[in-house]
């Protein structure tokens, strides 16, 4: 982000720290303030989730989605939202330094503060980048947002519509008592068919390791504890019931990988001019560009 916008963001998240922490109460009527659509409320009935549990937040460069998960009165997290991402900038990869357009991949936690009811961007809310993680291998830059407009330049943009229900969905999570969520960024799924095809890529190795934390929760479907050490992440249970669990669901996904390049899996590399969207933000822009005469 550049230096212009961090600096309108720090004065917004102030702003919107005060109003999440009502020193400075909105009116229940604006953009920040907004309930999330009668539609999702029902569907969190439906699937036993309080409007204030916990959320966990998923998103996948290369399919463009973001996933809100919401913890269930039984304690694990469903699925409760699928979003097609509208914009994100750079390749697949994690990012390593301020102005590489990167969109950042990891594990982050985002609590109120970092919430912006302000933002020249509609609505947004700042992932934590850099983690210790990226501070460790010497990643620079800041501010690297969910943000509204459809557009940009490093970060995961949304449409207004959406950016209001996730902001939302943070809200009253935060207003439930969760002190913050944690955020997992992604280059794709990370199946073992994915980790097979990009066994070239330059970014395995990263990506090996986020892999052990998304099945730990894909194995548990509890917020995994994360941690750096000796430059790597390192992964708990978050159910610690769970360790048996999910050390076999590790060395099943270990298995299928190598048995997937034994048997001759492609090896490919995904590259972009500058990041993707959606296939719905596809279509829609290739049906608004002037038709050749």
């Amino acid at each position: 982000m550049s230096k212009t916008l961090a600096h309108a963001y720090r004065l917004g998240a102030a702003a919107g720290f005060l109003a999440l922490s009502a020193v400075a109460p909105v009116l229940a009527s604006t953009k920040a303030n907004a309930p999330a659509p009668a539609q999702t409320r029902a569907l969190m009935s439906s699937r036993d989730m309080a409007p204030s549990a916990p959320i966990l937040v998923r998103v996948f460069k290369k399919e463009s989605v973001l996933e809100v998960w919401k913890q269930t009165r039984a304690g694990k997290y469903e699925l409760l939202k699928s979003f097609p991402i509208c914009r994100w900038s750079g390749q697949l990869g994690p990012k390593r330094r301020e102005g590489d357009r990167q969109a950042p991949e990891g594990f982050y936690s985002v609590g109120p503060k970092q919430m912006n009811p302000n933002s020249q961007f509609h609505l947004s809310f700042d992932i934590g980048y850099p983690n210790a993680f990226d501070r460790a291998h010497g990643g620079t830059g800041a501010y690297l947002m969910v943000h509204g407009q459809c557009t940009s330049s490093g970060c995961f943009a949304m449409t207004d519509a959406q950016i209001e229900e996730v902001y939302a969905l943070a809200r009253d999570a935060f207003a439930g008592g969760q002190r913050a969520f944690q955020f997992q960024s992604f280059p794709f799924r990370m199946t073992a068919e994915n980790i097979a095809r990009h066994r070239s890529d330059a970014n395995i190795a990263f990506w090996r390791q986020l892999k052990v934390g998304y099945d730990h929760f894909e194995a548990t479907r509890a917020e995994p504890r994360v941690s750096v050490a000796g430059g790597r992440y390192a992964f708990e249970p978050g159910d610690a019931q769970a360790g048996p669990n999910v050390l076999a669901n590790r060395e099943t996904e270990e298995q299928r990988i190598a048995k997937l390049v034994e048997d001759g899996a492609a090896s490919v590399r995904t590259t972009y001019s500058d990041g993707g969207m959606n296939a719905i933000f596809r279509a829609l822009a290739a049906r608004n560009e002037p038709r050749a005469r």
